[in-house]
């Protein structure tokens, strides 16, 4: 396949009939370019598919209007994210460059760094990184994160209250009558997982019901690293009756290990997760989880930083309200049965 070679505004000129000078103002909105000439070179610049260079732009004008969606990989959370994001940015008069900086597994300490040090200044005016482990950004460049590994710090962010979804998850697996709850987690250097067990064992506390810690695995938040745990869980003589997974990734795991050791989902075992990620109702059965709402995530990120990189004084700290949602995963507890 061809690719068209790109425009140039030499090419716009010839065209136009104009010189390159002429061209570069009308790109640019400077005065001393009469009217019908300035309509004669934008069509042609539509005719043509014109694109400024960015990094011609930015040394120009030092904005590119641009902002950045940084991502450690594409995995369904940061999708959703980013979904939001792209509904937020309509009518501001910038545009997204989603850019995925990681090795690909999620795990690399400090893939923000080498991104921003590409990006910044001469591609994006400002970034919302996602689940970022280490960030540095220099004097005015601004940068939002959503769900840090650290959790809120001096940085502005954006989060859910996993702690109260944790709650909320594991209360409901309590009321359906289970006590043997087994919880698999994400990775122990993100602040949202050790919120999520934390929120696990304050539940269980305050129910009276004590953690058996042979029942607490750690699954890494993704399907591949979830289903070792997953299935030690299931392979106990005496497994619980429920598992609370860290997300829906490691839920889904545990559907899919289930089912091939021989056990139904929700009579043989309840699984409940954490997201809503769209992937959750398409399971089978469809999983009940915790709804932590991504697109608006995503959506407040990028407000945020517009309104950072505009200097509009407001609240740079925004955790957003978690909710249960009741599908099919999950059953009341028969003791008679097990």
């Amino acid at each position: 396949m061809a690719f068209p070679q790109r425009v140039k505004m030499s090419d716009v000129a010839r065209t136009a009939g104009v010189s390159v000078a002429t061209v570069s103002k009308v790109v640019n909105g400077r005065y001393g370019v009469a009217q019908a000439t300035v309509e004669r070179v934008q069509q042609v610049i539509r005719q043509l598919g014109y694109e400024a260079s960015l990094g011609a732009q930015s040394l120009r004008s030092h904005r590119t209007n641009v902002l950045g969606i940084l991502v450690a990989e594409f995995e369904p959370f940061s999708t959703e994210l980013l979904k939001g994001a792209s509904v937020e940015v309509a009518g501001t008069g910038y545009q997204l460059l989603a850019y995925s900086g990681g090795d690909g597994a999620g795990t690399a300490v400090g893939w923000e760094r080498r991104s921003l040090a590409r990006l910044s200044g001469t591609l994006i005016d400002g970034a919302v990184i996602v689940t970022p482990t280490v960030v540095e950004t220099k004097q005015g460049f601004h940068v939002v994160a959503v769900d840090p590994h650290t959790g809120p710090s001096g940085l502005p962010t954006v989060d859910s209250d996993n702690f109260a979804g944790a709650v909320l998850a594991t209360n409901y697996l309590l009321s359906l009558g289970h006590r043997r709850i087994g919880h698999i987690s994400g990775r122990a250097d993100l602040e949202s997982s050790r919120l999520r067990e934390a929120g696990f064992r304050q539940a269980m506390a305050d129910a009276g019901v004590t953690v058996d810690e042979r029942l607490v695995r750690v699954g890494g938040f993704r399907v591949d690293s979830a289903a070792e745990p997953a299935a030690e869980l299931l392979s106990l003589p005496d497994r619980p009756t429920a598992v609370f997974a860290g997300n829906d990734l490691s839920a889904i795991s545990t559907i899919n290990v289930a089912r091939s050791m021989g056990l139904s989902v929700p009579d043989d075992i309840s699984v409940i997760g954490f997201d809503n990620i769209p992937e959750s109702a398409l399971v089978n059965p469809p999983l009940t989880t915790i709804m932590q709402p991504l697109q608006r995530m995503g959506a407040e990120a990028l407000r945020l930083l517009i309104d950072l990189i505009a200097g509009v004084e407001r609240d740079t700290h925004i955790r957003l309200p978690t909710e249960l949602v009741v599908r099919s995963s999950c059953r009341p507890h028969d003791p008679a049965g097990t």
